[in-house]
């Protein structure tokens, strides 16, 4: 490979498509989903989800995701989507910041859609999921 084409593999990325179509909803018994429409300046930032009161258990992982573009009725919404969220009151954070920004109440078998009430943006310290290299 000449290192013209080693160089244009690297600075592209695997998928750039990633995250921005459907997504597969494992709902039903006490598992939902939360769906969160988001401020097109958080593009990019990843947000962490954990139950209310986990906060004291700082060893636990929390799954994140990044705020992404998705096709909706024939536009474009900036969106977080948690696939697969065990029924109960969940805390949002900015990943990193510690600073919970809302809470969302998932019921089993079901979809919470609702928008972003948090007071971080990406103008406010949220940092985008690209400028945190390492971080996963």
């Amino acid at each position: 490979m000449t290192s013209d084409r080693r160089r244009r593999a690297r600075d592209t990325p695997e998928n750039p498509w990633a995250g921005q179509g459907s997504v597969l909803l494992d709902i039903g018994g006490d598992v939902g989903a939360v769906v969160v429409e988001m401020p097109p300046s958080m593009l990019g930032v990843e947000v962490e989800i954990r139950p209310v009161g986990a906060a004291s258990d700082r060893s636990a992982h929390l799954p994140h995701v990044a705020v992404v573009d998705r096709p909706v009725a024939g536009r474009s919404v900036p969106t977080l989507v948690y696939p697969g969220v065990v029924e109960g009151d969940h805390e949002l954070l900015v990943k990193g910041s510690g600073r919970v920004e809302m809470v969302v109440r998932v019921r089993g078998g079901e979809v919470t859609e609702t928008t972003w009430t948090g007071a971080a943006s990406a103008g406010a310290g949220a940092a985008p999921s690209g400028g945190r290299a390492g971080d996963g």
